[in-house]
């Protein structure tokens, strides 16, 4: 925890960008769980923005539901072993009933994490999102502008949900 706290001290410019793009382009409420991978995002969003701890990744999408359907632009965090476990969430509530949200997630058992618990939902989460019918593209600092705006025009235009995924080492996580 020590570096995750260290990178959450010190913001780089990337996950600078993308809370400035979220914030500048109007999305929130936040909801989100501890994640080491997101800890910079999710520190610079608990003094800047919006932001909610939520106990349960699917839980978090429930609430974001909620947040949606009251007229908001709602941002779920995640880690993709969460992921996984708001599935049922997803494919039961979310995507039947196109209610739209952005879900930030990311994407641990892929390079440079090779931890072994981690492997498994590094290779499923793209095909799961594609078997859900959620568009996904990996967000960068550095495209963050253009991408949230691609956001903007699936959540907040077409009504539907979209996800961002983040490479572990995006906001200078380290293994």
């Amino acid at each position: 925890m020590p570096s995750e706290k260290l990178g959450a001290e010190h913001p780089t410019s990337s996950e600078s960008a993308v809370f400035e793009a979220l914030t500048a382009n109007g999305f929130g409420p936040f909801f989100g769980t501890p994640c080491g991978v997101l800890a910079p995002l999710l520190s610079l969003l608990e003094t800047g923005g919006d932001y909610h701890v939520v106990a349960r990744e699917d839980n978090a999408v429930g609430v974001a539901a909620g947040a949606s359907l009251a007229g908001a632009a709602p941002v779920v965090l995640m880690q993709n072993s969460g992921f996984g476990q708001s599935v049922n969430a997803l494919a039961s509530l979310v995507v039947p009933y196109r209610i739209p949200m952005l879900l930030v997630v990311s994407m641990r058992g892929t390079p440079p994490d090779a931890t072994t618990e981690n492997l498994a939902m590094g290779r499923l989460t793209e095909p799961v999102l594609e078997g859900l019918g959620i568009g996904y593209e990996y967000l960068t600092g550095e495209g963050a502008a253009r991408q949230v705006e691609l956001a903007c025009t699936v959540v907040k235009e077409k009504r539907l949900p979209f996800a961002f995924l983040v490479r572990p080492d995006e906001f200078a996580w380290k293994v």
